[in-house]
């Protein structure tokens, strides 16, 4: 029991946490709002129930659901302040995140080859931007939404998490992409599968490409480099590999126009400051605004930041909440990479391993782009912020990767009777 209440010290603080944010938006609200109690409520029990589930059933590392739960807090406060309706669909997208974290768990003890499945990761992802680039419907530039009937679905979450299990799956089982042939019955042809995957990488943000998702192409690309640097003993892959990102970026400000004007809006956002430097300039201040304390909850003005809910809501935060309150959603991120490379290093399956770190890399790279951004660090690009951003295709597949990291903490999937693998280096 003692055990169980010291390991429930941080949920506690969360659900303070909340008790006190959604007493301050009813008071902000001045009239009786039956859905604050509503959605302060249903926040509180659904971070109880996945918890002491958790628990009971030793799923894995507890503490990474905690983290996870106060971003969704924080970003379910912070949505609903700047729009109820928004505030309230998060929450239910939160429900049906926690329950696909669940499913994905117990797929995951219970299925044996998901290390193995490497044709069926590349397929699929073909598969989901081949019906992105037919059917999907053009937003704010992006070529990168399926609509149907009222639901809208980002196939490229989905792809976010079978492209990180697609490179696993090859660092585990190298001979999946090496490619032999004799030619002629005279000559030897030998790939090496390593040259196929650096040309399968490309093929993914090639397609991201396509659909103008310049944001997730970054992202794809920093976290393949990452996994590399990491695996690679022969860095030619590595110095390749960042000469192309180069020339890329050089071929990218000259001749596309949208990523010129982003690269010129970051330089000199006062140039332009009522038309193409309005996002960030706003932003900026907002979170002056801000100071280190913030406004208070409900006594700023978010709603003057465009695309607030999505790839700003970090500058709502800290105008509200404050600089410190901006900082400690950081620290929150950092003490998630933490747990995940802790995760990663502990297990000794390759797969494992790899999947891990390929996941934490892409919440942490995600974050320092949509955060570095917004603070005009780095040109900004549009992603969201994991957790706290609105978006249900965003929110879930963020679950199905903490259900990955979880059944991997936990020791309990089948693939890791295959441990062979562990520390090879001839890949």
């Amino acid at each position: 029991m003692k055990q169980v209440l010291h390991k429930s010290k941080p949920l506690f603080l969360i659900v303070l946490v909340d008790i006190i944010a959604f007493s301050l938006l009813y008071m902000y609200k001045k009239t009786f709002d039956i859905y604050v109690l509503i959605a302060g409520f249903g926040m509180s029990a659904i971070i109880c129930t996945a918890h002491f589930i958790n628990i009971k059933k030793k799923l894995g590392d507890i503490y990474i659901f905690q983290i996870v739960s106060m971003l969704v807090s924080i970003g379910v406060i912070m949505l609903y302040r700047l729009d109820r309706s928004l505030g309230l669909k998060q929450v239910v997208w939160f429900a049906i995140g926690v329950v696909l974290l669940f499913i994905t768990y117990y797929i995951c003890i219970n299925m044996k080859n998901l290390d193995k499945m490497l044709p069926l990761y590349g397929i699929g992802s073909l598969f989901l931007y081949v019906i992105t680039l037919l059917f999907g419907r053009n937003v704010k530039g992006a070529t990168n939404w399926i609509f149907i009937g009222k639901l809208s679905i980002q196939p490229s979450e989905i792809i976010k998490i079978l492209f990180v299990l697609f490179i696993a799956s090859y660092y585990k089982y190298p001979k999946f992409l090496t490619i032999e042939a004799n030619i002629a019955g005279k000559y030897k042809l030998k790939i090496p599968g390593k040259y196929i995957l650096n040309i399968a990488v490309f093929a993914f943000m090639g397609f991201l490409v396509l659909q103008r998702e310049w944001g997730t192409t970054i992202l794809f690309f920093m976290v393949f480099f990452a996994l590399i640097y990491i695996y690679e003993a022969n860095k030619f892959l590595l110095v390749a590999n960042a000469i192309l990102a180069l020339f890329g970026c050089i071929a990218g400000y000259f001749y596309l126009y949208h990523i010129k004007v982003r690269v010129d809006t970051w330089l000199n956002p006062w140039a332009d400051i009522a038309g193409k430097g309005y996002q960030i300039t706003q932003s900026l201040f907002a979170m002056g605004e801000g100071g280190f304390f913030g406004t208070g909850i409900g006594m700023g003005h978010p709603n003057y930041i465009p695309e607030v809910n999505s790839d700003f809501i970090f500058s709502a935060i800290c105008e509200e909440m404050g600089i410190f309150g901006g900082v400690a959603v950081v620290m929150l991120y950092l003490i998630l990479v933490y747990r995940g490379l802790k995760i990663a290093m502990a297990v000794k399956d390759r797969f494992s391993k790899t999947v891990a770190l390929g996941l934490t890399i892409m919440f942490g790279f995600q974050t320092f782009i949509i955060v570095g951004g917004v603070i005009k660090l780095i040109p900004l690009t549009g992603i969201t912020l994991p957790f706290v951003s609105y978006g249900g295709s965003s929110l879930t597949s963020s679950f199905i990767a903490i259900g990955l990291l979880l059944a991997i903490s936990g020791g309990n999937c089948k693939w890791e009777e295959d441990a062979v693998y562990a520390g090879r280096q001839d890949v």
